[in-house]
């Protein structure tokens, strides 16, 4: 194998798309539940993986961690060479790009991988894979964030990993737009966006939330907050719900991925 093969990035060009803000709830999920690592962090280093075609989410990234963490410094890795050099313009310190994927080029174990709409176009049988990869280039106590949303951010999945695998599942939304919990259904991650089928965990899951949605339109008078609140709430009766009403509030919910994770 030529050096030229060995260096080049692992993975594929997706389409680039992104606007800003639209990573915001995933964003504000990480800043709370790891913030206090990578404050404790000597080298608080996080990467955006894929950022697409413009570095927004990049420099938004940055932007939130530095509220929790103000020592975090962020890589965006494109492996599109376009995109990074039309990103080079917005790197400051703190914020720089580099030329790569699932290999992850930066000098240091990052303590946090971001990917967002990376693996969407990928095969579900690839996901695994690439998860192991992805988590083998985390530092100690280092997280792996990977999931899907919508073009502008309202409705978001995404499964938090660590070295050892895959832990918990957040499904969040903005709460004015929802008619129903189980339309977050069309932005599972790849790894659960085939199992929303009768059988799979994922498909009982949303089943009971739509139920517990139902069940709980009395408390809509109050808002669609409080209502989400009271549905949340009456599915930790049967479901490992990891959060409390602090993150619920958000719109959002966190589940233990061995209640979620696809049947053999």
């Amino acid at each position: 194998m030529t050096a030229r093969a060995l260096s080049r990035p692992v993975g594929n060009v997706t389409r680039g798309t992104t606007n800003p803000n639209r990573l915001r709830r995933m964003d504000r999920w990480i800043a709370a539940v790891h913030g206090a690592e990578l404050r404790r962090a000597r080298d608080p280093l996080a990467v955006d993986l894929g950022y697409g075609a413009a570095p927004w989410t990049a420099v938004e990234l940055l932007g939130r961690l530095r509220t929790v963490a103000p020592r975090a410094r962020v890589v965006g890795v494109e492996i599109e060479p376009a995109r990074v050099a039309a990103a080079q313009p917005y790197a400051r310190e703190g914020l720089a790009f580099r030329h790569g994927g699932f290999e992850i080029p930066v000098p240091t174990r990052p303590l946090l991988i971001r990917a967002a709409n990376v693996l969407r176009q990928y095969d579900e049988g690839e996901v695994a894979g690439v998860w192991e990869r992805l988590c083998a280039r985390l530092a100690p106590g280092g997280l792996l964030v990977e999931g899907t949303c919508d073009e502008i951010g309202r409705r978001h999945v995404w499964v938090a990993l660590g070295p050892g695998g895959p832990r918990t599942v957040t499904f969040a939304t903005r709460l004015g737009s929802l008619e129903r919990p189980s339309d977050l259904a069309e932005r599972l991650p790849k790894a659960l966006i085939h199992r929303n089928v009768p059988g799979e965990p994922v498909h009982g899951f949303l089943r009971d939330f739509d139920r517990a949605w139902a069940a709980a339109a009395p408390y809509a008078s109050y808002g669609a907050r409080q209502r989400w609140i009271r549905a949340v709430r009456d599915l930790t009766a049967d479901w490992p719900v990891t959060d409390s009403a602090v993150r619920w509030r958000q719109g959002e919910v966190t589940v233990a991925w061995e209640a979620l994770a696809p049947t053999a």
